[in-house]
C-alpha cells in the first residue's frame, strides 16, 4: 500500500471515533421511553408490596386465632390481654413495622370468643380482624355440642367492634360493619 493512501485511511479512521456518540434526539428518546415504563411499573410494584404487608397481617391474625383455638381445647378459656400472648407459644411480635396487634374478650362473659385486631402504622394498608367463638354443631337444638370456628375479617377502616351476633355462647359470628369483608 502506498503511504499516501494509508495516511488517509489512518485520517478517515480518527475522524470517525471523534464522530461516534449519541445524539442529544436519541438521548432524549431513551429518557422519555424509561419515563413511561417506569409510571406504568411504580403503581404496580407499590400495590405488590402492600399485599405482602397485609399477608403479613393475615398470617399473624390467623395464628393468633388457631392459637386461642388450641388454648381454649387445654384450658377452657380464651386470653384477652394481648400481653398474654405468650402463652399461646406462638412466638409472634405484638408489634411490627406495619401493624400493631391487640386482642379483647368477646361473648357473653363465658369467655365465647375473643377478637384480634390490626392497627396500621403505614398508609395504604387494610384493617384486619380475627374472631375465635365457640358455636354449637346444630344450631337449631340449645343443647348440642360446641366447636371452636375462626372468622377473618377485613376493612379499609379501624374498629374494635368487627363482629355481628357475637354475643352469647354458641351463636353464629358474622364479619359486619366495619369489616364487611369475610376472607
Amino acid at each position: 500500500m502506498k503511504t499516501e493512501f494509508k495516511a488517509k485511511f489512518l485520517q478517515h479512521v480518527a475522524k470517525k471515533r471523534k464522530e461516534e456518540g449519541f445524539t442529544l434526539i436519541e438521548l432524549l428518546v431513551v429518557i422519555i421511553i424509561i419515563g413511561i415504563l417506569s409510571a406504568i411499573a411504580l403503581p404496580s410494584f407499590l400495590n405488590q408490596a402492600n399485599k405482602a404487608k397485609q399477608s403479613e397481617a393475615k398470617q399473624y391474625i390467623g395464628s393468633i386465632s388457631k392459637g386461642q383455638q388450641a388454648y381454649f381445647v387445654e384450658k377452657g378459656s380464651f386470653i384477652d390481654e394481648i400481653e398474654q400472648i405468650g402463652k399461646l407459644g406462638l412466638g409472634i411480635r405484638t408489634a411490627t413495622g406495619n401493624y400493631t396487634y391487640s386482642l379483647e374478650a368477646g361473648g357473653d362473659g363465658t369467655n365465647a370468643g375473643a377478637n384480634s385486631f390490626t392497627d396500621k402504622a403505614a398508609n395504604g394498608l387494610k384493617y384486619y380482624a380475627g374472631l375465635v367463638f365457640l358455636e354449637r354443631v346444630d344450631p337449631a337444638d340449645d343443647q348440642s355440642d360446641l366447636t371452636s370456628q375462626t372468622r377473618l375479617c377485613e376493612s379499609e377502616t379501624a374498629s374494635t367492634d368487627p363482629a355481628t351476633g357475637f354475643g352469647g355462647l354458641g351463636e353464629v359470628v358474622e364479619c359486619g360493619d366495619p369489616y364487611p369483608n369475610e376472607l
